[in-house]
């Protein structure tokens, strides 16, 4: 099904991109699957692909590139809803006729897990590009798979790794490639909030995520997101110890009806890092749906070093020199006199930084123009969909497992 936008509409968003109606240099048209949720509909329609529709992408040569959205989802009120609200042309609720189109260029899907990885296979059987959220299987097997049907069909594939886009743990990154730290010693990471159960305030998140039959769960969702931040600012992730919980075991789902939460809802984890110089790193994150936040932001990171010590959160980071590190003694007896929070420096941005989401999007768009592989691919996600499996086997069997290569 889809809706007709008006002449000027369509005239209004080709002469954005620097073109006309008539004579456009190249169009990219991006089914969108999966608008309807949180993710999908927030961070990649409105603050990304929408914005990129209205200005068009801009390429390394200078050129501009026209986005053409078409909104897919099972809800067909919920669709037409979203098209008539941002004036988007071309929605449907069948994802299978999208796919075949061979005016498609791009399939990006933002659905739920357990259906995700059947999708990116039939696009990539059509010969499409394709954009994804992680995970993007259930399963190591499936994920390897995948990765290995895009690389023996040619096209370019973009898995989101939007944390690593994101200002705070851009300055962070900029420090490690500085050598602000010296000899990195270790990184800690602390990440959620809490979740209403959905009994007398509803839950901020959907209900599957806490059904393991639907592909729901911390360790899940979120080990993935772990793996590419850990490979991205410190190195390669050699093991995994970790301890999984299911924290609240009843909750209430969207229509009010109580469930029971298959799925753990947090996990406690401590890795062996290794950085490209081999120097050996601990790290530990703790991630929880069940946490009150005492902290700056709903996920911060903490790397030390020989020479300094940083922390990052979504936006902001700060950091102390070894030369402005203070000297605290411990002593209970008496009460702490010293503002330790004022003793760090913010870090600046010295750029403007857009959103973390639009900026992956538009450097994947980019590649897919070129012709080249994304440089957060199929295989960078299967890394991910290993670490959370081993972090579930290992909370399972109370012990610390090794991280084998994986090879296509």
């Amino acid at each position: 099904m889809t809706l007709t936008a008006t002449t000027e509409q369509t005239a209004t968003a080709a002469n954005a991109a620097g073109t006309s109606a008539a004579g456009r240099k190249k169009v990219i048209r991006i089914a969108m699957n999966g608008i309807t949720g949180r993710m999908g509909y927030r961070q990649h329609l409105l603050r990304s692909i929408l914005p990129l529709r209205e200005t068009g992408l801009t390429l390394e040569d200078g050129t501009r590139v026209a986005i053409e959205p078409i909104l897919v989802g099972r809800n067909e009120a919920k669709v037409r809803e979203l098209a008539e609200l941002h004036n988007v042309e071309h929605w449907t609720t069948d994802l299978d006729e999208v796919i075949a189109d061979t005016t498609v260029d791009v399939v990006f899907d933002a659905s739920m897990t357990s259906l995700r990885a059947a999708t990116l296979k039939k696009a990539m059987a059509n010969g499409k590009h394709i954009f994804t959220e992680k995970p993007t299987a259930e399963t190591l097997e499936e994920a390897i798979e995948l990765a290995r049907i895009g690389r023996d069909a040619g096209i370019t594939a973009g898995v989101v790794h939007d944390k690593l886009y994101l200002p705070g743990l851009v300055k962070l990154r900029r420090l490690v490639d500085e050598g602000f730290f010296g000899r990195i010693l270790s990184i800690r990471g602390e990440f959620g909030y809490w979740v209403f159960e959905g009994d007398h305030q509803s839950a901020q998140r959907p209900s599957w995520n806490y059904r393991k039959e639907d592909g729901g769960g911390m360790t899940t969702d979120m080990f993935c997101h772990w793996n590419y931040v850990l490979e991205g600012i410190i190195g390669k992730v050699k093991s995994v110890n970790a301890k999984t919980a299911t924290h609240i075991p009843t909750r209430w789902d969207e229509t009010g009806r109580e469930y029971n939460a298959t799925a753990d809802d947090a996990a406690y984890g401590i890795f062996e890092l290794e950085t490209p110089d081999g120097d050996a790193v601990v790290g530990q994150i703790n991630s929880s749906w069940a946490v009150r936040v005492y902290r700056d932001e709903l996920v911060e990171f903490q790397i030390d070093g020989t020479h300094g010590s940083a922390v990052a959160g979504l936006n902001k980071c700060v950091a102390q020199q070894r030369a402005h590190t203070p000297k605290p003694v411990w002593n209970p007896d008496l009460p702490v006199t010293e503002s330790f929070r004022a003793q760090w420096q913010e870090v600046p941005a010295n750029a403007e930084l857009d959103n973390g989401f639009k900026l992956q999007w538009e450097e994947f768009l980019r590649d897919v123009v070129a012709g080249r592989e994304h440089r957060f691919g199929l295989l960078s996600a299967a890394r991910g969909v290993q670490l959370a499996e081993l972090g579930l086997q290992s909370s399972a069997e109370r012990r610390t497992l090794d991280i084998p290569e994986i090879e296509l």
